[in-house]
């Protein structure tokens, strides 16, 4: 299994005996080798958004028709289409908002409103649908709800 931080900010789990056993990888296939030799896993890199193996070489033909050989790598919406969301690792960011929100008895209109947002754009923050900078999060919380924000790394 990986761990992986995709650029939705979704922390999700790459299971990748499930998802070679679901393809019905056999001993031809490059994925085989990654199945069946830990080692050989463990040699992952994160390469321009993606996971790449240099240690398993793919044979190809190149627009010229000359042969060429690069690295294995499985595309990231591959990666993500077959990964499940971290739940332990989630920021819960929109929970504390909207509790925060009803607690006060302000609507997402009205948050919206003393936020400089919309309405929409509080939803999906709420229902954790989308991604936010630390400046908007300040202003919701502090602008929209009236309360400090306090960051901690731990």
């Amino acid at each position: 299994k990986v761990f992986c931080l995709f650029n939705t900010g979704e922390s999700r789990i790459i299971d990748f005996k499930d998802i070679f056993e679901k393809w019905k990888i056999d001993e031809e296939d490059p994925e085989f080798l990654l199945l069946n030799d830990e080692k050989a896993f463990k040699k992952v890199k994160l390469i321009e958004g993606t996971l790449v193996w240099e240690n398993i070489k793919i044979q190809g033909i190149d627009e010229k028709g000359q042969k060429v050989e690069y690295p294995f790598d499985m595309d990231p919406i591959v990666l993500y289409e077959n990964s499940i969301l971290d739940e332990t690792r989630q920021l819960e960011l929109g929970l504390l908002i909207k509790k925060s929100r009803t607690e006060l008895g302000l609507t997402q209109e009205e948050l919206a409103k003393r936020s400089g947002t919309t309405k929409h754009y509080i939803s999906r923050v709420e229902n954790d649908k989308t991604g936010i900078e630390l400046s908007t999060l300040k202003k919701i919380i502090e602008g929209g709800l009236g309360k400090r924000m306090k960051i901690s790394i731990i």
